[in-house]
């Protein structure tokens, strides 16, 4: 048997390694089709309900906005506007249907409710301050 270089073991394990990797890459996108409970893609029509609520001392309140946000035209708050204290807390909507926002912008959640209670706790008793927009 001949003994195995250098160079072929290092080309066997790339091979591997870029298959295990393909392989991972498109599971969860078959598996996720396979399920009931993976979220449908959002609908323009699907606007979640208005909230008003006071969590951890905070007013937190949301609703659907007909201008579609600061932005105009809905393409990222998709029609919706939260406030934290009466200030407007930037949301947008992900392809997937989950939240986030300007102060939680890494950790999606399932709706805007949501994506304020989350802003609450990261802001910690500290005033959101009103994002920047650009007209």
């Amino acid at each position: 048997m001949p003994e195995l270089s250098r160079r072929r073991a290092l080309t066997a394990a790339a091979a591997l390694a870029t298959a295990a990797g393909a392989q991972t890459v498109v599971a969860p996108a078959a598996r996720a089709g396979d399920h009931d409970h993976s979220p449908a893609a959002p609908s323009p029509s699907d606007s979640p309900a208005s909230f008003d609520e006071v969590y951890k001392g905070r007013r937190i309140q949301g609703r659907p906005s007909a201008g579609g946000g600061h932005h105009g035209g809905g393409h990222h708050g998709a029609g919706y506007a939260v406030f934290v204290d009466g200030v407007e807390l930037h949301v947008m909507r992900n392809a997937d249907g989950s939240w986030i926002s300007v102060v939680s912008h890494y950790d999606p959640v399932p709706t805007p409710r949501a994506a304020a209670r989350a802003a609450v706790d990261e802001l910690r008793g500290a005033r959101l301050l009103p994002f920047p927009t650009a007209h």
